[in-house]
């Protein structure tokens, strides 16, 4: 798909409001190419039949409302591609949209989906905590649901911030299976008469990975299947834009509720923490002509096994395993006296620092930084 040579501005979207009305029409009437993001939690068609009890014949309060019915196959296959299909045509070339579903309608949807010329970036299992248990006793507990996150094409570069979600996951890279509990407790919304607002609401925690992975501060995000407001709520805490679509005036007005008593942080919060890939490139030379390094000076592995003298062209010199005299760059020699076939220099060589070794990328960041507010 040929990429626009610009997008809508913000200004003429509806931002942080909730429309109402059948999220397909709402949809076809918003700008080409105009929002960053889409979390879509669509009806299941979860084909129930008849009332589920419990053990002690007391009535599961299941999803049996008439918005998750429809007549056939057939009939929930031409809603899921209208829906995507304008799901498309608004998203902007490097947006990316999020689909949940469960076993019910996930592979429906995700055929769908890659017909339409989306391209499937992951799948995420969420897997529940405390599901709710299989009282029939006849099949496993259904205990995950799973989210398709997608581009518009093969050739998008949608937003992830990966060291935002590195830091989340206590420095090891998250993985696509989040263990999480459903939505319970003081977070579910409940009328004046104590049953849940919306039967299928989904836990902030969830939404809080969704939005931190795959959008930056300020940018839009779109849910045509608004319910309850969980994607609102989490973008309006995360400093983002929300545009919610509802059909049902009674959840929108529950939803409007919630998020009017969402407080933002300030937006120096909101800061991602870059990608290293994302970082301006910082030669070793650079290091040199700053007088941050001399020719002549050495460098050192963190145990001091190996050595080499920085030269004025910013190679190094050393020697190698088999006793000869090696040159190249910090990264060839880094490989070259390890005997590896790779090495980042930067990692790998450091320099004495009033009697303690420190390595050479603090030099690096030292540059970085001064670039930094030079921009600024």
């Amino acid at each position: 798909m040929p990429k626009p040579a610009k997008t809508t501005s913000t200004l003429s979207l509806p931002l942080d409001r909730i429309l109402i009305g059948d999220s397909i029409r709402v949809l076809s009437e918003l700008p080409a190419h105009s929002i960053d993001a889409i979390f879509a939690d669509p009806p299941y068609n979860l084909q129930l039949n008849g009332d589920l009890h419990r053990p002690d014949n007391s009535l599961v309060d299941a999803v049996d409302d008439d918005w998750d019915k429809f007549a056939d196959f057939a009939a929930y296959d031409k809603f899921t591609y209208e829906w995507l299909k304008q799901v498309k045509r608004v998203l902007k070339s490097d947006g990316c949209l999020w689909v949940i579903g469960s076993y019910h309608n996930i592979f429906r949807v995700g055929s769908i989906l890659q017909n339409l010329g989306f391209w499937i970036l992951n799948d995420i299992i969420w897997c529940k905590t405390n599901p709710m248990p299989n009282f029939r006793g006849k099949r496993f507990t259904n205990a995950h649901e799973t989210l398709i996150w997608a581009s518009p094409s093969k050739d998008a570069k949608p937003c992830f911030n990966y060291e935002a979600m590195k830091n989340l996951n206590d420095e090891k890279q998250m993985r696509s299976d989040w263990i999480l509990p459903i939505c319970s407790g003081k977070e579910r919304l409940r009328g004046g008469d104590g049953n849940k607002v919306h039967p299928t609401q989904k836990p902030e925690s969830l939404l809080y990975r969704v939005i931190t992975s795959s959008t930056k501060p300020g940018d839009v995000i779109l849910d045509p299947f608004f319910g309850s407001g969980t994607t609102g709520a989490v973008a309006k805490r995360l400093g983002r834009h929300f545009i919610g679509i509802e059909r049902d005036k009674t959840y929108a007005k529950h939803a409007e509720r919630r998020i009017a008593g969402i407080e933002t942080a300030p937006s120096s919060e909101f800061l991602i923490t870059q990608s290293k890939r994302d970082e301006p490139r910082i030669p070793f030379g650079f290091v040199l002509e700053r007088g941050l390094l001399r020719p002549g000076d050495f460098l050192y592995d963190e145990r001091k096994r190996h050595s080499a003298r920085v030269k004025a062209d910013a190679t190094l010199a050393a020697e190698s395993r088999s006793g000869d005299e090696v040159r190249g760059s910090i990264h060839k020699v880094g490989a070259l006296v390890q005997g590896l076939p790779a090495c980042n220099g930067w990692t790998f060589w450091c320099f004495d620092a009033g009697g303690k070794l420190a390595s050479i990328d603090l030099l690096r960041q030292r540059i970085r930084a001064e670039h930094a507010r030079r921009e600024n």
